[in-house]
């Protein structure tokens, strides 16, 4: 998801986009471990995702 989408939604909105991508990244690893994984750049991708909305959040809240 593109920063511009993620500055545009609620609070709100972006607290469970950070619960899904951090259940979502947790999958990941397990499925790494397991050599199920196929796309080993969606982990990053992910990481990518939960900093962007984290850094987003903190400002907003400034």
């Amino acid at each position: 998801m593109k920063t511009k989408e993620l500055r545009e939604k609620s609070d709100k909105e972006l607290k469970h986009l950070l619960d899904e991508s951090r259940g979502k990244k947790v999958k990941l690893n397990f499925d790494l471990s397991g050599r199920n994984l196929k796309n080993h750049q969606e982990i990053r991708k992910t990481r990518k995702t939960i900093a962007k909305i984290l850094t987003i959040l903190k400002e907003k809240k400034e």
